[in-house]
Parts: C-alpha cells; structure tokens; sequence
C-alpha cells in the first residue's frame, strides 16, 4: 500500500478520478463494441473500396456527409431485414431492387435475416454449405451475395437435405477414391455388374456454346439427384477455370487420365437408340444423345418411363447434350413426384441448381467485380442488354438496332432524348437519377449507337445514362478458353441488372435471367430486315426454354401430345412457339 501511495504521489495519479473514468468508459466500450459487431457487413471492404474510388480528407464536409449517409445505410439494412413489407422495395412492375447502398461495394441486400446464412461473418447462398471449402480459393462463393437482390425465392427443406446427401454421395465416389476406382474396372465389360455396386456415374460431354453448356450441365445434375448418379463433367480446355468446385472435399471434373476420351467411338457402338433394353444384362457403359439433333432415337427412348428401370442398371452413362432437358421431369411419371418435392416452386430449378453448381471462379470473378465497381455499382439502376445476332449476313445490324431501341423506349426501359438542348444548372446534377447500361453483345454497333445517342443529347426524364460494354469478340469462337471466360464474365454481369432485355433463343440470355432470378423482356428473333411488331415481349418466367421437348406419346404408338395442354406447369415459350417452359401454376 505503502509503494502505491509513493507511485502515485510521483505521477500525480488521483485514484478516485481514474475509478471514475473506468466506470463511465468501459461500459461505453463494452456497448460499441457490441454495436459494431452486429453491422450487417464488412467494414474493412468498404473502407478499401471507398479508398480505392475516390480520396476524402477526413475533416472535410463531404467526409463527414460520407460518414453519415454510410451509417444512416448501415441502420437501413437491419431494420428493412426485419420490418419490410412484402410489397415494399419493388418497382411498379414487381421485380425486387436493390436499396441499401454501400460506397464503393454498389448495392448490397442482404443483412444478418436476410435468406443467404451467415457463417464466422461471411455471407453464402442458401444452397451453398459453410463448411468444406477454402474460401481463397472462391471468392465468389462468399462474396456473390453482397452484389444479388435479396431474393424472394427459397429453396425447399428437401432440395438443401438432397443437395447435402449428394456431397455425401459424392466425397465417397468422386475421382480416385476407392469406390471409383472399383467402378472404373468395369467399365470395359460387355455387360455392368450382377451385384449392385456403390457408385454410378453419368458423365457430361460438351456441345455447341457456353449458354448450351450451362443449361445442359443443370439439366444432367438434376437427373443425378434423381436417380442417386455422381455426375462428372468433361470440360476439356475451353472450360478450363471457369466455375468453381461446386462440391466440398472432392471435384467434379472427370480426370484427366480417364480411359475413355474418344467419346465418338462409344457413340455409335453403345448408343441407347442401339441397345436391345429389354435384356436382362445392359451394358455396363452407354452413350445417350440429346443435342437438337435430328437423331430422335435416343430421345424417344430417353423420354419414354418404360426404360428408366434399364438405364438405372448402367453403371457409367455418357450424355451428350445441348438442351435444359429439366423440364421433362415433371412430365415423367417416374420423376414427377420427387421433382415436385425438390421444387415446389416449379419455375426456380435453374435459379437454384445455377447458384449451387456455378460460382464464378477467381479469374473469372476478378472480371466481374472489376467491371462491376468501375461502372455499374453506382447506379440508380442497371439495365441488361443481351443482343445476339443468329445471321449477320442476312440481318443488318441497323434493323436489330432499331429493334432494340423500339422496345426499350416502348416499354419506358429507356428515356427518350431530347430534340433540342435545354439549358441546365450544374447544381441539379447531383438530384438526377442514373441509370447504367450493360450491353453484351460480338458487336460493337450497338454499345457506339446507345453511347453517342446519350452522350450528344439530354434525356426527356433529366436521368444520367451511362453506357457499357464489356468486350466484343466480332464473332463466336469455339475451342477458344479466354472467349469463354469472357462470355461468362458477361452472363453474370447481365444476371446482377435490375431489369433485363435479351435476344429470343439465346441460351446466353436464358443463363443470365435464370441466375438472376428475372422474367426479360425478349426480342423477337429477326429473319432478313423486316422489324417485328411488337418487337420485344415479357417473358413468362425466368426458366430458360426447353428447346427440343417431346412430343410423341409413349403409351400411344403414332400419336402426339403437346406438353402446354396436358400438364397446367407448362407453356410454349414465347420467344420458340415449340418450345415450352415451366411457369407458376395457373388454376
């Protein structure tokens, strides 16, 4: 006691006030503390952003305006998690928008009630599980969700119990475990195993561009789920890095030392058309065709219940295809049941399954963001424009242009410009609302046209337009891994808009409304110069087209149905009049 009274005789140390100070501080700590750890986000991401934007002296006034619009946003986040209305939040046509901004980051939805979970303070996508991945490794898979409307659609408590028993399913049979290795050894046998083994597989073979090969890889997962298959996927060297590992501890991809690559060769030895399946010993591999080909026999098989109990018996199925093919599961005795359950909400399949199976790899999505921050993220509202040109050298790029414009102004997408300039004070500039521009198109006739439109006139509604294009490649190129991850980059980025225009029978605008979860409106596909009229419509749902459906009836020998009639969850497509999707029912 002594030693303390000296100690604090020498640094003029007053006992009573320093326990006061203690006991008015260390409560206030206690409490901000708190407070900061319940923020609804990362605060070190938006200081580095903000950083990375723009330099503001931290005693200036619009330092301080920064700091108070940054909370006031923050506050904003929570409380809508928790308190908003159905209704509230959209615009006049019902499409959820995003609200809370945060500088630098662009619009982010989402908050601790919000549907994705919220693991060690990261966000993830409700299908996705927290554990059993490094997240270096996908950013995406973490960070996707600070760019995504909070979405409306969730997924079924028995698609996410699935999903979990398939990774089970999956860490045990993937590529050189045990179970493969044991499967692998039968697949040059003339007949698959008497006794029913562990793990059977399906494999995806790749056809035509990216759009195809995503729907088609959702389409090929989902029958996996359903009859209980690993699926494994040939990406070969143009797909290299595009997505990532979609399943933990194990891959998908099918290894590079597996033994058979030439998949032409199987595909008229062991094609399913080929195959007696009314034998009791099925090959133990069979190659099955469902490309918009006019080879049919594969598919009238394939789409008929009366062979699932024979395919269930191959061991290794190897399917070609080009086509979302998911549909046909509510149409199928066999499957329509289990689908239902997995999907109650019938038009959310590739919405769901898109999220699951494909997160943009680290390339990939150093693409995005980047594009992303630097010219979307600070817009009132971003409009996707997906142009595909099917024939350039019968369709001038002038009438699809004037197509394009026609809708977007019909339908008030787009301002129109003004005639003449009127003259404008600079201080209602920072009153006006944005509205950014992403155009993806292989030309670049269609950003030019859009940009100098903007650029030379005023809009009729003072609204600030900015127009954007990624890359234009000029023309589609196969074989070609950097064109592909380009085209990816661009998908994503039109499924991040707020509203969506995109080309009729393009499977690259089908990829991007369904990941985005967004019903488009479609341009008419344009034979010659003739302007359709109208020129675009609303989609139905944001389900991409089932191109190639069946259409013949299986019980019935020569007759033929039409899916749109039989079955209420189906209509044709708009943009395809023999095409259907799935829709919302409609009693």
């Amino acid at each position: 006691m002594e030693m303390f009274q000296i100690n604090r005789e020498n640094w003029g140390f007053d006992y009573k006030k320093f326990t006061t100070v203690i006991f008015i501080v260390l409560p206030v700590s206690i409490m901000a503390s708190m407070l900061y750890w319940n923020l609804p986000f990362d605060q070190s991401r938006v200081f580095e952003a903000t950083s990375n934007n723009s330099i503001v002296p931290t005693s200036s006034p619009e330092s301080q305006i920064l700091q108070n619009q940054t909370l006031d946003s923050r506050t904003e986040a929570v409380s809508h998690s928790k308190n908003a209305s159905p209704g509230s939040d959209r615009n006049p046509d019902g499409e959820m928008l995003n609200t809370t901004t945060y500088p630098g980051i662009g619009n982010v939805s989402c908050s601790r009630n919000c549907s994705s979970q919220l693991t060690n303070d990261k966000l993830i996508d409700e299908v996705i599980i927290p554990s059993g991945f490094d997240e270096k490794a996908c950013l995406s898979r973490y960070e996707s969700v600070m760019y995504r409307k909070n979405s409306p659609h969730k997924p079924s408590a028995y698609l996410l119990s699935k999903l979990r028993n398939y990774e089970k399913l999956h860490k045990t049979c993937g590529p050189d475990t045990k179970s493969y290795n044991r499967t692998l050894k039968r697949l040059n046998q003339n007949r698959t195993s008497k006794r029913s083994l562990k793990c059977n597989y399906i494999i995806w073979i790749p056809a035509n561009g990216l759009g195809n090969r995503i729907v088609s890889m959702a389409s090929t997962f989902l029958y996996a789920l359903l009859t209980n298959r690993v699926l494994l996927v040939d990406h070969g060297t143009d797909m290299a890095d595009l997505f990532c590992e979609p399943f933990p501890d194990t891959s998908w991809l099918l290894p590079n030392h597996f033994p058979v690559r030439n998949h032409g060769h199987i595909r008229y030895s062991r094609s399913f058309g080929s195959i007696n399946t009314s034998t009791d010993s099925p090959p133990s591999h069979l190659y099955l065709n469902l490309d918009h080909s006019n080879y049919d026999l594969d598919k009238k098989l394939f789409y008929c219940d009366k062979t699932e109990p024979f395919l269930r018996k191959i061991n290794w199925l190897f399917l070609l295809s080009d086509q979302y093919f998911a549909p046909y599961f509510f149409m199928s005795k066999s499957y329509k049941e289990e689908v239902s359950k997995l999907f109650p909400e019938k038009e959310t399949i590739f919405y769901h399954l898109g999220h699951y199976l494909f997160n943009p790899s680290n390339q990939a999505w150093g693409l995005i963001t980047r594009f992303y921050d630097a010219y979307l993220a600070k817009a009132d509202q971003r409009l996707g424009i997906q142009v595909r040109v099917f024939n350039p050298k019968t369709t001038p790029l002038q009438t699809v242009l004037d197509q394009v414009l026609a809708c977007t102004l019909k339908e008030k997408l787009l301002p129109k410009v003004l005639k003449t300039q009127k003259p404008e004070a600079h201080t209602q500039y920072r009153n006006k609302k944005s509205k950014a521009i992403l155009v993806t198109s292989l030309y670049s006739s269609f950003y030019g046209n859009l940009s100098d439109m903007y650029w030379t006139k005023a809009t009729e509604t003072d609204e600030i337009i900015g127009v954007y294009q990624p890359s234009h490649e000029g023309y589609q190129h196969f074989s070609d891994n950097m064109h592909n991850m380009k085209a990816w980059a661009e998908i994503y980025l039109l499924s991040l808009s707020d509203v969506l225009v995109t080309s009729g029978w393009s499977t690259f605008g089908y990829v991007a409304q369904g990941l985005g979860g967004l019903k488009p409106w479609i341009l008419f596909k344009i034979d010659g110069d003739k302007l359709p009229n109208p020129p675009c419509t609303r989609d139905l749902s944001m389900e991409p087209c089932f191109h190639v459906p069946p259409t013949y009836n299986c019980q019935e020998e020569g007759k033929v149905f039409d899916a749109s009639i039989v079955f209420s969850s189906f209509k044709h497509c708009l943009d395809l009049s023999w095409g259907i999707k799935l829709v919302s029912n409609h009693d």
